[in-house]
């Protein structure tokens, strides 16, 4: 009798072996000549040769299904026993699916634009009011990239700008101090990628979250970088970002122009970054607007009334 080991790498074991070990209690029905046992990331099978490398075949094309969609069922497992790869159907728009299984697309015309150009450009800069996407779906086509080894690592960046709060008076270490600040970029990628996953991706590095400060002096290759809350730069910070850009990478730079945070008499290196590299080959640019708005119906009336205010404040100081 012969013992092997099959190790899922990168696969959460808790989804893989099912609620209270079903999937891993159907395999074993499935394979009733081998004894297997599994313990934390690890399957252990004894069998005769070939009963072992029919199996390594089921788990390898499970841990496929898994890496893909995040999840694991009956159906699938069935599937890979009769030597089938699972598929849930081919939806040409969907970017990625979520730790539930659930599939990731553009849901709006401009995010649709915004992966569109994201495929045809090296660089993509996009800007929209709050609630439109732009950063959920960045960070999903760099997720994407990832599972598909178009890249090695994502890089995640955001200035810390102090809003109301000094950074010297928060508590903790640095690390507690700025992680306020890149909680929206761990929350969309707690939403893609399994915890045990992403705590690997991160321990390793192959996934890293860091204020802009950080950025300087690096030459960023084979990677998904992107800038989140670019509004918040000054042309100096956005200048150092941009030309970090190294060797088999793509950058996506997402902001709001109407939520600028800088210190008054401050420009904003996004703006400024707008003006002056529009027409520039590579460089793609998508504007998101109201309609794009995908969080609760009250974000796009917040956000109309804002507009409607500034409308009418801006028309008071002409007629004064």
């Amino acid at each position: 009798m012969i013992e092997r080991h099959f190790i899922l790498d990168g696969i959460d074991p808790v989804g893989f072996y099912g609620a209270g070990n079903i999937h891993l209690q159907m395999l074993k029905k499935l394979h009733p000549k081998l004894r297997i046992v599994a313990r934390d990331n690890i399957i252990k099978a004894m069998g005769d040769d070939d009963e072992l490398e029919k199996f390594n075949k089921v788990i390898e094309l499970l841990k496929d299904y898994c890496n893909k969609y995040n999840s694991l069922n009956e159906e699938a497992i069935i599937d890979a026993v009769n030597g089938k790869k699972g598929d849930k159907g081919s939806d040409s728009n969907v970017i990625v699916y979520n730790i539930n299984g659930r599939p990731i697309y553009p849901r709006t015309e401009n995010q649709c634009r915004l992966v569109e150009e994201y495929r045809k450009n090296d660089m993509l800069f996009a800007v929209g009011p709050a609630g439109t996407g732009k950063t959920y779906t960045a960070i999903a086509l760099a997720v994407k990239a990832l599972k598909n080894r178009e890249i090695r690592k994502i890089i995640l960046s955001r200035p810390a700008v102090e809003a109301g709060e000094k950074l010297g008076f928060l508590p903790g270490d640095m690390r507690d101090k700025i992680d306020p600040y890149l909680q929206p970029l761990y929350d969309a990628l707690e939403d893609m990628i399994p915890l045990a996953k992403l705590k690997e991706y991160m321990d390793n590095n192959v996934i890293q979250i860091a204020p802009l400060a950080f950025m300087r002096g690096r030459t960023l290759n084979d990677a998904v970088v992107i800038l989140d809350e670019a509004q918040n730069t000054t042309p100096q910070q956005i200048k150092m970002f941009l030309t970090r850009m190294g060797t088999n990478t793509k950058m996506i730079i997402t902001g709001d122009l109407t939520q600028i945070d800088l210190p008054q008499n401050s420009n904003s290196g996004l703006m400024h970054a707008l003006r002056i590299l529009d027409g520039v080959k590579g460089i793609g640019f998508v504007k998101l607007g109201k309609k794009d708005i995908v969080r609760h119906k009250l974000v796009t009336r917040i956000v109309e009334a804002y507009e409607a205010y500034e409308k009418e404040s801006r028309n008071t100081k002409k007629e004064q």
